[in-house]
């Protein structure tokens, strides 16, 4: 089933770059260059980018316009990357945060 935004209420139709490919915690995925990094993530199924760092909760997309941080994940080794308003490009590597991190947290701790 195809999830990628097609028609957006406010932006229009979005202009594809060209297919490229990047990573998502360790698994090769595509998605069209330039398009926000979190659109080509939805557009794979993912709904979550980083988990909070007090209560573990699950977040994903919410203002997309890069206004709250609901959105930010690792992005080639950075933290608090704001992935809906940060274009996509060939070979990135993107990882889930966890708190303010790419490490996942200790269960036990």
């Amino acid at each position: 089933m195809e999830t990628r935004i097609k028609n957006h209420p406010i932006l229009g139709v979005p202009e594809k770059g060209r297919l490229v490919t990047f990573t998502f915690d360790g698994r090769k995925m595509q998605g069209y260059e330039g398009e926000p990094i979190a659109a080509a993530l939805k557009a794979a199924g993912v709904m979550v980018h980083r988990y909070t760092k007090k209560e573990h909760k699950p977040r994903g997309i919410f203002c997309a316009i890069g206004r709250c941080t609901d959105c930010v994940m690792v992005v080639d080794g950075k933290p608090n990357v704001r992935t809906c308003v940060t274009p996509l490009s060939e070979g990135m590597c993107v990882q889930t945060q966890y708190g303010v991190s790419a490490e996942p947290f200790d269960r036990q701790a």
